[in-house]
């Protein structure tokens, strides 16, 4: 029996089945040389400089102090030896032994139990879960949610080889785990006492312990454990042993040796060892065994010696042909041929973590990790690399290739080499392989020992680092202390260092290098330290229905894996929450926090990890992604990725303003993230104590919250853009804080602040372009626009110009600014003859307009019209006039009004039609008002006289369109107001004989002057003014003619004198115009002129042209033969024979037409006889069917009716005061009248005595012996009497027919 056990370790595994595989297994040499991480030369690299660099370099990790969370663990005396995390739950071991099973996020105790009597060195679970549960099932049984601070009821766990917990608090009761499928798991735990220990969660019962005999520094469960109860351990003695089964609630001793092995087969025997379990030794006789750790799918397993670290085969899924490939060795990576190694092998603690890329922070810049839901297979892409190689792959970790290959990828950190090896499955088939495995990258740290090991991103390598050189790069050596219970502590350690590498970059760079500093780090080594990961999914929730962070942090035993938690159910399911537990054992406030104590406060990154409250923790906790948790004996560090508030902060912090207000602006939904949990309930407070009654009635639940982000977020924005303001005011960058805080500044105080610091400074010019150019709420003090306003009166009148223009006068007092602007032009430093820029006038005329515009804003626009006057600004000007009416304030200033598009110059040299067309809208306005009497005519008439020669022309435009009167169209351009225009108008026709009528009466008692400036400026004019108007003194009017020798004009005066004869010498002598003279004899109509004129003629031998246009020209007027009669004999006149001709031709002509014309009236004479005789000799149908009908029967009914009274024929005209029946009077048109009403429509005065005469006439009817004197049945009378009637009624026809002729034509 004896002789069995000591056999070698290759022999063991040949007769348990394993056979040997040494000669088979692959060592994994790197092709390419080892990438080694460059120590900074400080005597080449400034200290200063390199500050600088890592201040300005903004952190990838955050850091959290969890030590208050897990205070129990540092009771009496304890510290923390190893640690692991899975799913959700971290496991925590000690040096006194003792495990401690912690919730998370909540950091609350599960169970705590004491296992071992020595130091914990390894912790294994299954199954094991590297990301955290974020469901749960409807079966789960309710379990009490536990509170921190309170004991449980807990039951520890007993085996045949504990001892007493005499080190726990005093009535601690055991806490009973809930049965759910979260807390389905084993915890192995080995010792250096020797011991394993397996144990179930829920079921205190349902534990192993077996004694190794040596210290054991690794132990792995195998991932199906609950069915195969399999497990690999290995320590001191260098054997790496498969355990298979054993029984429950005993303590049993390893079989590896022969005392065990022959005391089994002894006890199996007699039938005594059943169930005790089977211990094989896979591999032994290469040094101590630190690690040893299952891959993720359960098919390999690696463990790494003091040789180097190996890959083998399980025997997890595998069919039973391939049975012969379990637990053979596939590959081996050596340990550096160093010659520390040789020293340290043994001493290092290897680390090593199999990672699977879905759990993973993407290296993406949104920061999203991969969806929990990815594939494995395409979660395990790697680099296809070929077999029997080793190379190192510089590409993305994530390469996109056509064949998918499934790898698993392993991280190994051993002393100060870090390795990352891809692990291929194997071939299947008939002949299978194991797999193959291959070193992608290998990193060295000189400086340092690795403590832990993970990826970060698949491109980046997460180190924690022990460091071995100081800042100096000098080597530290260990100066330890007398020694304190046996145990020596060196006291000159420094802070582990967490980095990040690029393993894409070609120098394998260090991305990011952060202190941490812990609690008694002086006295620490490598080994002290450890490092664990666990991946948060993220998980999307309803819109309204999602809870804030603190809300999910207070909601204790309310999973935060599971991130949907709501309000409304969580009242229901936090019962069935993954994440419950029972009450901690130990109380959480105990002052017996060892970390209470030190003087470290923190980790050395911005923002440094602060102990604060258990919301805070869990809060960080809780978050989504990779959560990097870091064990000293002393202290629990969290390490999480940066998220946009941690940003904002850390550029905040680092006045980097200008990115934190654009991460805010785009990002708004940040600020709540990072503004402090107390800050939450005030302002929510503050905004229903000031909401509106609208408010109380609205969808408070999300409109309330929508408004206090609202608030935040402007809050946080404003005072963001405060602090970037000032920043670039102290760096005296006044331009570039000037456009900072045109774009930040949204509030009066701040805008009122930052102006009064701009200009003490004497920045307008910096700070004006951007000022609030609209009324702010509350208002921006006024005395801030007057200040900046009185700057530039002073300095910049361009700028002041561009201001008032820019600005509303709401935002400043008006009065104030005038005031000041009329000092200046007081004080005659600025007039119009200043020159500023090369422009004369310029300042000047800028304070006018500004003026104007002061004075509008202020009501008074007469004023204003005077500034413009006075700086020719037309436009500006007439416009005024046009919309305010204030042509009665021209009173004094009409001169300038006229010429406010004229310029002195001008005046002086333009021609009288240039003068005309750049006056003319002023001159019809003008006119305008004189028709509407709001300016009349003799103001504006004597103060253009008053400008004397000058004011002449213009004095001549307002007089001449005065003549010529102003159409409509002008006095709706010049003078009415828009609104007017609408009014509904006559007719143009009517609006022009108005107007021309009106313009025409207010010149009448100007009319000598009128004279005067026509004959001066406009002859044309003076023609027709004399022809159409007598409103002058024809003495005068004659001697302006005659000093101007305007000879037809004066021909004109002397006919309207009666002067003819002269008129007509003067056309005969002056003009020598014989068709002149002859027209106005025409016109004249007098025999004497006539002779008059054929005397001048012919007595004048000097005339025989006009002997020759007589004959010409005077056709039938005067008699041709005696025109020829009279001519002298033996005068000789040119072209006599012609005009003799052409004077018979037109003779001959008027014969004819004369004939002609004869004829045609004599047969139009004879028709028109013809039909007055056929119109005489036939009567006229007249309808008096209903003459004999009463009224009564006439109801209704126009036949027998006069057309004017109604009334019948028979009857009296209505209103008549005799009974006597009337005379009836019919027309063509069959419409019959009563005589007397017929002519009681005629209204004419002049007719009036007529009428009364006939109807006397008619009414005078003499009875001589029953005979009337008058007896109207006779022809003779009928004539007479009809005639007596055409003699008041003339040619009026039917009055009825003649009205609705009208009314056509009307509407026509």
């Amino acid at each position: 029996m004896s002789a069995a056990h000591a056999q070698s370790t290759e022999d063991v595994s040949a007769s348990n089945g394993f056979g040997n595989t040494n000669d088979r297994e692959e060592v994994l040499e790197p092709s390419e040389p080892t990438s080694t991480l460059p120590v900074v030369d400080v005597e080449k690299v400034g200290e200063e400089d390199e500050d600088e660099d890592e201040e300005d370099r903004e952190p990838n990790l955050k850091y959290t102090r969890l030590t208050s969370s897990v205070a129990s663990l540092y009771r009496n005396g304890d510290s923390t030896s190893a640690f692991a995390v899975t799913g959700d739950k971290m496991i925590v071991g000690t040096h006194n032994g003792n495990i401690h099973v912690l919730s998370l996020p909540s950091m609350q105790s599960l169970r705590n139990y004491h296992a071992h009597s020595g130091s914990i060195t390894s912790i294994s679970v299954s199954p094991f879960s590297p990301v955290a549960s974020v469901t749960t099932t409807a079966s789960d049984p309710p379990s009490r949610v536990g509170v921190p601070g309170k004991t449980g009821s807990g039951r520890t766990p007993s085996f045949a080889s504990d001892a007493p917990n005499t080190k726990g608090p005093r009535g601690a009761r055991p806490s009973t785990v809930p049965a759910v499928p979260a807390n389905s798991v084993y915890i192995a735990t080995a010792s250096m006492d020797g011991h394993v220990c397996v144990s179930s969660l829920v079921d205190p019962k349902d534990v192993m312990l077996r004694n190794y005999a040596r210290p054991v520094q690794a132990v792995a469960l195998s991932p199906n454990y609950k069915v195969d109860r399999t497990y690999l351990s290995g320590g001191m003695a260098g054997q790496l042993i498969l355990t298979v089964g054993g029984r429950t609630g005993v303590s049993t001793n390893a079989n590896t040796n022969s005392t065990a092995a022959s005391a089994s087969g002894w006890l199996g025997a007699i039938g005594l060892g059943a169930n005790s379990g089977t211990d094989t030794v896979l591999h032994s006789g290469e040094g101590n065994i630190s690690t040893i750790k299952w891959s993720l799918s359960g098919k390999y397993v690696m463990w790494t010696n003091e040789q180097g670290s190996k890959i083998m085969r399980s025997n997890m899924e595998l069919q039973t042909s391939q049975m012969d490939l379990a637990w053979r060795r596939i590959a081996h990576v050596p340990r550096p041929n160093r010659r520390i190694w040789e020293d340290m092998a043994g001493v290092w603690r290897a680390h090593a973590q199999w990672i699977d890329d879905r759990y993973l922070e993407d290296g993406a810049e949104d920061q999203s990790p991969v969806p929990n839901n990815a594939s494995s297979d395409a979660a395990s892409i790697a680099p296809s690399v070929r077999p029997g190689t080793i190379r190192r792959t510089g590409t993305s970790m994530r390469p996109s290739v056509p064949k998918i290959r499934r790898i698993e990828r392993l991280v190994v950190g051993w002393g100060d080499t870090a390795w990352i090896v891809h692990v291929q499955p194997g071939r299947t088939g008939e002949v299978a392989t194991p797999g193959k495995a291959e070193i992608v990258h290998q990193v060295v740290f000189p400086d340092g020992i690795i403590s832990g090991i993970t990826l970060y991103t698949p491109s980046l390598l997460l180190a924690l680092v022990y460091r071995t050189r100081d800042d100096d790069d000098n080597p530290i050596t260990p100066a330890e202390t007398a020694p304190k219970k046996g145990r020596h502590r060196r006291q000159n350690g420094l802070p582990p260092d967490m980095r990040l590498i690029d393993l894409q970059s070609p120098n394998k760079d260090e991305v990011e290098v952060e202190g941490l500093t812990v609690s008694r780090f002086e006295s620490l080594t490598a080994s002290d330290y450890h490092l664990s990961t666990l991946f948060s999914p993220k998980f999307r929730t309803p819109q309204n229905e999602q809870k804030g962070a603190l809300e999910v942090i207070g909601s204790i035993g309310g999973g935060l894996w599971d991130a949907s938690v709501n309000a409304t159910v969580s009242a229901t399911v936090g019962a069935t929450r993954l994440i419950s537990s029972g009450a901690s054992v130990l109380s959480a406030g105990s002052s017996g926090d060892r970390t209470s104590a030190t003087t470290e406060s923190g980790v050395t990154s911005s923002p440094p990890p602060q102990p604060g409250p258990g919301r805070d923790i869990a809060s960080a906790v809780g978050k989504s992604g990779l959560k990097i948790i870091i064990h000293s004996p002393y202290d629990c560090v969290l390490a999480i990725r940066r998220d946009l508030g941690d940003r904002l902060n850390w550029l905040i912090e680092h006045e980097k303003y200008e990115e934190a207000y654009d991460l805010v602006e785009s990002h708004p939904e940040i600020v709540s993230t990072s503004t402090t949990a107390t800050d939450t309930p005030t302002t929510t407070s503050t905004t229903q104590q000031n909401g509106d009654l609208a408010d109380f009635f609205t969808d408070d639940s999300s409109s309330m919250s929508e408004r206090q982000h609202n608030s935040m977020v402007a809050k946080e924005k404003r005072r963001i853009g405060d602090l970037w303001v000032q920043q670039l005011v102290n760096k005296n960058e006044w331009a570039v804080a000037g456009t900072v805080a045109g774009r930040v500044l949204d509030s009066s105080s701040g805008w009122e602040r930052w102006i009064w610091a701009f200009a003490e400074a004497d920045k307008f010019d910096d700070i004006t372009p951007y000022m609030p150019t609209k009324q702010l709420k509350p208002p921006l003090p006024s005395t801030v626009y007057e200040v900046v306003l009185g700057h530039y009166i002073l300095r910049d009148r361009p700028r002041l110009k561009e201001l008032l223009d820019l600005w509303h006068p709401i935002l400043f007092d008006v009065s104030s600014v005038t005031a000041a602007i009329e000092s200046k032009l007081n004080m005659k430093d600025v007039g119009e003859n200043t020159t500023e820029d090369g422009i004369r006038g310029r300042d000047w005329t800028i304070l006018q307009e500004c003026l104007a515009k002061l004075y509008l804003a202020d009501g008074r626009p007469a004023e204003a019209l005077h500034c413009y006057l006075r700086t020719h600004s037309a436009d500006s000007a007439l416009d005024l006039v046009r919309d305010y009416q204030l042509l009665a304030s021209l009173t004094d200033s009409v001169y300038a009004f006229v010429t406010i598009r004229l310029s002195p110059k001008q005046i002086e040299d333009a021609s009288l039609e240039d003068l005309e067309s750049l006056s003319q809208e002023p001159m019809q306005m003008l006119v305008t008002g004189a028709i509407h009497g709001i300016i009349s005519p003799d103001i504006v008439i004597k103060q253009l006289q008053i400008r004397g020669p000058i004011g002449r022309p213009f004095l001549y435009f307002y007089v001449s369109t005065l003549w010529k009167g102003e159409s409509h169209e002008v006095l709706d351009d010049h003078f009415v107001p828009a609104a007017t225009k609408r009014i509904v108008r006559r007719s143009r026709f009517d609006m022009d004989v108005a107007n021309d009528s009106a313009t025409k009466q207010l010149l009448i008692p100007y009319g000598n002057l009128a004279v005067s400036l026509f004959a001066e400026y406009g002859r044309s004019l003076l023609a027709q003014y004399l022809k159409s108007t007598q409103e002058y003194s024809f003495e005068h009017a004659s001697r302006i003619c005659e000093q101007y020798h305007y000879i037809p004009e004066l021909v004109h005066l002397l006919s309207a004198t009666g002067q003819t004869k002269r008129a007509l010498h003067l056309i005969i002598d002056e003009l020598g115009d014989v068709k002149e003279a002859i027209d106005f004899a025409k016109e004249i109509d007098d025999d004497s002129l006539w002779d008059d004129l054929l005397d001048f003629s012919m007595n004048d031998p000097g005339k025989p042209n006009f002997i020759s246009g007589l004959l010409d020209y005077a056709g039938t007027t005067i008699n041709p033969v005696d025109l020829v009669k009279r001519i002298p004999r033996g005068l000789e006149i040119p072209g006599l024979k012609d005009s003799l001709g052409h004077l018979i031709k037109e003779s001959e002509i008027m014969s004819s037409i004369s004939e002609g014309a004869t004829k045609v009236l004599s047969s139009e004479v004879l028709e028109s006889m013809a039909n007055l005789r056929s119109h005489f000799q036939h009567g006229i149908a007249f309808d008096i069917s209903n003459a004999s009908m009463g009224e009564d029967d006439l109801a209704g009914s126009t036949k027998g009716l006069c057309s004017i009274c109604k009334t019948s024929y028979t009857s009296s005209p209505a209103g008549a005061e005799s009974d006597n029946t009337d005379h009836l009077l019919g027309f063509p048109c069959r419409h019959i009248f009563h005589l007397s009403c017929l002519l009681d429509s005629i209204t004419e005065a002049s007719n009036k005595d007529r009428i009364d005469t006939l109807q006397m006439q008619l009414e005078s009817i003499e009875l001589d012996d029953n005979e009337p004197t008058y007896n109207a049945g006779k022809v003779a009378n009928k004539i007479a009497h009809a005639q007596m009637i055409k003699g008041v009624w003339g040619s009026r026809g039917c009055p009825i027919c003649e009205a609705k002729k009208i009314t056509n034509d009307v509407v026509s």
